[in-house]
């Protein structure tokens, strides 16, 4: 037993079914694993998990590496700092550079999907110096393809409806009258679930109202990843990354509005449209099964269900022969000290 220590660094909900993949990986290997979670967010462990509750315990766990699928992490913890990502690049906006590539100053070691992340990150690894890219495969998703069947075992088709929390992209509240809708005049069940950045008390409280409305309707807060992609034949979205992770199911997605559509997705511009693309979806047509193969194949080629492995092996990588060589990240004084104040820790040893 080697006893490594690893830590997850939880700010928001979606980071339990990124990382659990991972821990998996690490008892494998005999070492230990602990999670911290930032103040506000859901506690969703369970009880054969480990979670550290100060910032103190942290330091005196001494973690060798901190992996953080979110955009920042306290710089002051031990360990190497591992961006393991919350999802795959997907360009919401077409005139802007997606925000999955933003260099921050927080990162060691950055872990990329596939082709549409890795060659991009090389270049920005030359660039800066101060960080190296391992192409690992996204960890989350070695439980699609190490759990058996993905697909929804109930008699109803059941529609996901996921939308984006970005504003001026986000469909929920466009859709609402769509959905309810199509609730009321057809059989099909369906699962509401929001991004924990979605947090519109007015909206979350209408399309609540729909699950207690009819009995084919279920709102849930937080998306569980696979557990809840299983029960689901096709997804209704708008411009999340999620829609990859869902395709990886080969399963189809309808967008509204998407702002980077392709032959991948039945994308459609008004709300009248949307029923007759479910219904299209639902019947999987052959040459939207091939595209949707060949576009995920560009995010996630690694489907070996050892992603997570690759991960490790990256860190492991990374101590033996980057660690302390590469340039010294920006000073990012200021927020180094806005993120002190905010965790009220002080001490510098």
């Amino acid at each position: 037993m080697s006893g490594k220590r690893y830590l997850f660094f939880v700010s928001l909900t979606y980071s339990y079914s990124i990382l659990r993949p991972l821990q998996d990986a690490i008892w494998q290997r005999g070492d230990e694993a602990a999670w911290f979670i930032e103040d506000g967010c859901e506690n969703w462990l369970r009880n054969d998990e480990k979670q550290l509750h100060t910032i103190q315990q942290v330091m005196d766990y001494n973690p060798i590496a901190v992996f953080v699928p979110g955009n920042w992490v306290y710089h002051f913890f031990p360990g190497v700092k591992v961006a393991v990502f919350h999802g795959y690049a997907m360009k919401k906006r077409v005139e802007k550079i997606d925000d999955h590539f933003t260099i921050r100053g927080w990162f060691d070691v950055y872990c990329s999907q596939g082709p549409s992340t890795t060659p991009y990150f090389k270049q920005l690894e030359a660039k800066h110096g101060f960080f190296k890219v391992y192409e690992t495969g996204w960890c989350k998703v070695d439980s699609f393809y190490n759990n058996g069947t993905t697909q929804n075992t109930n008699n109803n088709f059941t529609i996901l409806y996921s939308p984006t929390f970005t504003k001026g992209i986000c469909s929920a509240w466009d859709l609402y009258d769509v959905i309810k809708k199509i609730a009321e005049k057809k059989p099909w069940n369906w699962i509401i679930t929001f991004h924990p950045k979605l947090n519109d008390p007015e909206l979350l409280d209408k399309y609540k109202a729909l699950g207690s409305q009819f009995e084919n309707v279920s709102f849930q807060r937080g998306n569980d990843g696979l557990n809840t992609f299983r029960k689901a034949d096709v997804m209704l979205c708008d411009s999340s990354s999620i829609i990859v992770e869902f395709m990886l199911l080969d399963k189809p997605v309808v967008t509204f509005r998407n702002t980077n559509p392709g032959d991948y997705l039945l994308n459609v511009l008004n709300e009248e449209e949307v029923e007759g693309a479910l219904e299209e979806a639902l019947s999987r047509p052959e040459h939207l099964m091939e595209h949707i193969h060949n576009y995920t194949m560009h995010h996630e080629p690694h489907r070996d269900g050892k992603n997570s492995e690759r991960v490790l092996e990256a860190v492991d990588d990374f101590i033996t022969n980057y660690k302390g060589k590469l340039k010294p990240k920006p000073l990012n004084l200021w927020r180094k000290f806005k993120i002190r104040i905010k965790a009220r820790y002080f001490r510098f040893s």
